[in-house]
Parts: C-alpha cells; sequence; structure tokens
C-alpha cells in the first residue's frame, strides 16, 4: 500500500450524474475496494453544495459506516475537500449565506474528528476566489468562528487559492494561526502561470497536503504529462520542505474513471519515489 497516497472521491467511479467531480450518493462506498486493489491508502471526501445533507459525513450513521469501510480495507479519509464553498464561500455578499457556510463548515470539522481527518481544503478558486483585497477582509473576519473549532479539533483549514505567492504567504500571515495551511495544486499553478520554486520558497513549510493534476497554460485539466505542470522543478522544489504527505491524485478524468487513473498513476509513482530519495539524500548530507 502506498503510504499517504489517495485519489479524490470519485475518480475511481463513473461520473456521479455527469459531472466532473461530485461526491457520488448512494454508491461512493464502492471506492474503498477499488482503492484498496490500486494499493492506495487515502481517499479525499468531497463535501458538495447539491445534496450536502445526503453525506455520510453528515450523519452518525455515514460517519460509522466510512469508519467501518475504513477499517476493512485500511483506506482511510484523512482530508475532505469543501466543494460546497465554491457555491456558498465564507467571504460572500450575503450574510445569511456566508453564516450558513461557517455552521456548517463548523459541524464539518466536529464530524471530521471521528474519522481521524487531519485537513479540510477550503477553495478559493474560480467562483469563490478572492477578486479583491475586500474579500481577503470578509474571509478573515468571517471565518474566526471556524478557525475556533478547527484549533479545538485539531483539524487544518487547508486554503486553496490563485492568489501569487507572496500575496498568498502575506495573507497566511493575517489569519494568525497555524491551522490555516496550504492545499498546494499542481495543476492550478500550472494554469496560472506560476513558478514551483517561488511557490514553495514562499510558503513551503505550510503546506500540509498536495493535489496533483496537470493542466495547460489557462487551460483544462490534461493527463499528467500532458500539460504544463513541471513536475520536475515542483517534486525537487518539495524535497527542500519538511512535506511529508499527503498527495490526492485530482487528475485528468473521462466518463468510467478507473482506466485512465491506472495509467496516470503508473506515470506519476516513479517521480513520487524519485522526490523520496532527493528526500533522503538532503537529510543524510544535513547529518
Amino acid at each position: 500500500m502506498i503510504r499517504n497516497f489517495g485519489v479524490m472521491q470519485g475518480r475511481l467511479l463513473p461520473k456521479y450524474q455527469g459531472r466532473y467531480q461530485a461526491h457520488p450518493v448512494d454508491y461512493w462506498q464502492g471506492e474503498f475496494q477499488i482503492a484498496k486493489k490500486l494499493g492506495l491508502s487515502l481517499i479525499e471526501f468531497i463535501f458538495d453544495f447539491e445534496q450536502f445533507e445526503k453525506n455520510p459525513l453528515m450523519h452518525q450513521s455515514g460517519l460509522d459506516e466510512i469508519r467501518r469501510l475504513s477499517e476493512q480495507t485500511e483506506v482511510q479519509v484523512k482530508t475532505i475537500c469543501a466543494d460546497y464553498l465554491m457555491e456558498a464561500p465564507v467571504h460572500g455578499e450575503c450574510d445569511l449565506i456566508t453564516a450558513k457556510s461557517c455552521e456548517l463548515l463548523c459541524m464539518l470539522l466536529k464530524n471530521a474528528k471521528q474519522i481521524g481527518v487531519t485537513n479540510i481544503v477550503i477553495p478559493c478558486v474560480d467562483g469563490s476566489s478572492f477578486k479583491n483585497e475586500q474579500h481577503m477582509l470578509q474571509f478573515a473576519e468571517n471565518i474566526c468562528s471556524v478557525r475556533d473549532v478547527a484549533e479545538n479539533v485539531e483539524i487544518n483549514l487547508a486554503l486553496e487559492t490563485d492568489l501569487p505567492p507572496k500575496l498568498f504567504l502575506a495573507f497566511l500571515e493575517t489569519l494568525d494561526s497555524r491551522i490555516f495551511t496550504v492545499n498546494y495544486d499542481t495543476g492550478n499553478s500550472a494554469a496560472l502561470g506560476y513558478d514551483p520554486s517561488e511557490e514553495l520558497t514562499c510558503y513551503g513549510k505550510r503546506i500540509s497536503d498536495i493535489h496533483l493534476k496537470d493542466r495547460l497554460r489557462n487551460g483544462n485539466s490534461v493527463e499528467l504529462g500532458q500539460g504544463n505542470t513541471d513536475f520536475q522543478k515542483f517534486f525537487t522544489a518539495l524535497a527542500q520542505t519538511e512535506f511529508s504527505g499527503p498527495f490526492i491524485m485530482q487528475a485528468f478524468r473521462d466518463d468510467e474513471g478507473v482506466q485512465i487513473f491506472k495509467k496516470q498513476l503508473e506515470w506519476i509513482m516513479p517521480r513520487i519515489d524519485n522526490w523520496v530519495q532527493q528526500k533522503e539524500k538532503i537529510l543524510t548530507n544535513a547529518h
């Protein structure tokens, strides 16, 4: 089993209602056995806006079922991607909507603690991107109640943003809590034209989890190795940090998912192995 290496929920199953990324309501359980067969140790759960009340993360029976499947397969849920916040961001214009988002996020944190989650990813990209300084100020103000709960249950709030590296670091520092970490997405950074060396120099020590993806510059996701992500440069820079996982494959998918996932898993694993060797060499030289 590949330690600290997993898949974004739904990538090993047929698309749910034709959606590219979504919690597969009513058939999510089957992914645990598939992940086990592929040697994966993690599934990053998705907390969607649509049908959120049906998500097992919202109910004790669902949490119990996740725990049972994890024990049965040794595939754990350590991270959650709160895609709900793409539709109803914490820094939105409507106070009622933002209040509900914060309330649900607090509930999600408390429930996630039961199954051993370490990071909840808060996407601030695309429709929920920080468009201006006011958005960042609103986020910092509104997230206070959530921060207190996160600190209490010791679960990171991992921010995924499209901010330039120096601005992102400055924003993290204004939040004034180590509970706010970075979710680094290799494909999104490449699509924005960011330099992974500069990014990791700025905030590499704050990265708590990584989404592995490839994208074209200013374009969509493509199969790993076919886009503008400089994986060699990224892994070389990452080796200089103390990052120890998890990696989550959020790579390109088709309608079915599993076969194209296997192809990309074969492509990425030699690069992961090389990164491990680089880290070990750096540690040996340091001593």
